[in-house]
């Protein structure tokens, strides 16, 4: 009400501002100043560049931008995983200062180092209004987990957006969805994936685990599967809609990524933001495709797989899909492109939800065992009897999630706004979908535990 209260440019700028750091604070007061020292600096330092551009001065500036950041997550991120590795290998007992990871570290670092590495290449020219920049780091719709935002993307929009119904209209449809796959989806899931593979407020013991049947272990990853594709790709359709309301027109990150063909497809349409990140800043000025190929993608796979937490897992995970993308790139995807498409989709999921349990979880021991019982094929001592009735019960919402993974709501969208070219009664039926999903939404979350979104922890 306020943003739209004034038709001033500044107004509405400093309006997403106010409320964007009230909105961080609300979650992590303490670690607003970083937030904004950070903005500060990198801006800052993007002017210096501008300035010196063709000279050292401009690597130097660059290059005390990537160490600044990369600093920042290696302090807040990284201290206590690199002491203990550290302390492994040397035999030392060096003690981690173990601050708390300041929420949404990992996202707004990667929008600030791609702003100013995009500087110094001469892709776009510095911000120098400080203000203006600190509303792009801190728009609080993409602030805590995505989808990494690039200035570039956005760069007309800070000072020029076009703000009408239509997009307002667009916008909250979209965050009706986002937050219908969230609530409805993805919670019921994290219900599911707590009972048969645990979380961290109740981690699954090596007990637990015994009694577990491999049809459970299936159901459990499978679950995880369904709740993290629908928690995250729910969190940026909220994202991308609220941005659309302010008249930010925001990339997708999500592409039904459930339906590919194969590992590499896979990766071109899950978390697209980060993946381009990964392209563009480290894979080709590595070499890309032209030099080195393997151990550029073992480099990049590695830095993902470190991106998302400091745990040997998520660097196994990493490595997991790094060795997948080398076999199509050597000759898997020939063999793939062959067969028939079914062949091709089985494949990438057999590849794609087993690599899921790499990524849950953190404890060695644990992972480990739990692959075991995953392909152990045996009952446990309760037998299956419970499991089936739990699939029974939630089969409708099976099918829903089943469903949702696959381009079916864009289809048939498309074919009704052919058939009816956006005549009245069809707003007045997005009017009333958009109510039915947020009253659902709001009555699921009643009486229902916190659940955070999962990308928080990153």
């Amino acid at each position: 009400m306020l943003y739209y209260s004034s038709k001033n440019p500044k107004w509405r700028n400093w309006v997403l501002i106010i409320f964007s750091l009230a909105f961080y604070g609300w979650g992590e007061p303490r670690w607003i100043f970083l937030l904004i020292l950070s903005s500060f600096i990198d801006w800052g330092n993007s002017i210096f560049i501008d300035k010196h551009r063709g000279t050292k001065w401009a690597k130097i500036g660059v290059t005390f931008t990537v160490c600044f950041n990369l600093a920042l997550l290696a302090l807040f991120k990284y201290d206590k995983f690199l002491v203990d590795q550290l302390n492994a290998v040397l035999g030392t007992s060096f003690t981690a200062t173990g601050y708390a990871l300041p929420l949404g570290i990992s996202f707004y670092t990667f929008h600030t180092i791609s702003y100013v590495v995009d500087v110094y290449r001469g892709d776009i020219k510095a911000q120098r209004n400080f203000p203006d920049f600190l509303m792009y780091v801190s728009l609080f719709s993409s602030l805590v987990a995505g989808p990494i935002i690039r200035y570039a993307h956005v760069e007309k929009e800070i000072y020029g957006r076009k703000e009408n119904l239509t997009d307002f209209s667009l916008g909250v449809s979209r965050f009706c969805i986002g937050l219908f796959k969230k609530v409805v989806i993805a919670n019921v899931a994290a219900e599911l994936v707590r009972k048969y593979m645990g979380d961290n407020q109740h981690p699954l013991s090596m007990l637990e685990l015994a009694n577990l049947s491999s049809l459970e272990a299936w159901v459990g990853l499978v679950m995880f599967a369904i709740q993290i594709y629908f928690d995250f790709s729910g969190y940026s359709d909220m994202a991308i809609g609220l941005g659309r309301m302010f008249g930010f027109h925001f990339r997708e990150n999500f592409d039904y990524p459930y339906i590919s063909r194969s590992i590499g497809e896979f990766w071109r349409r899950w978390h697209i933001s980060l993946g381009s990140i990964f392209r563009d800043y480290v894979y080709i000025p590595l070499g890309g495709n032209k030099k080195r190929v393997y151990l550029n993608l073992f480099i990049v796979w590695f830095l993902t797989g470190m991106w998302h937490g400091p745990s040997w897992n998520f660097i196994f995970w990493g490595l997991y899909f790094f060795l997948f993308i080398s076999l199509e790139r050597a000759f898997l995807l020939k063999a793939l492109e062959k067969l028939p498409a079914f062949f091709s989709h089985v494949y990438a999921l057999a590849v794609i939800i087993p690599g899921w349990v790499i990524f849950y979880f953190t404890d060695t021991k644990i992972l480990i065992a739990y692959v075991g019982k995953l392909f152990s094929f045996r009952a446990g001592p309760n037998g299956n009897m419970e499991v089936m009735n739990t699939l029974t019960e939630h089969l409708f919402w099976l099918l829903l999630a089943i469903v949702l993974c696959m381009p079916v709501y864009h289809s048939v969208k498309k074919w009704v706004e052919k058939k009816t070219n956006r005549i009245t009664w069809y707003d007045t039926v997005t009017i009333g979908f958009n109510m039915v999903l947020l009253i659902v939404c709001v009555a699921q979350l009643v009486g229902k535990s916190y659940n955070p979104f999962i990308y928080f922890r990153f």
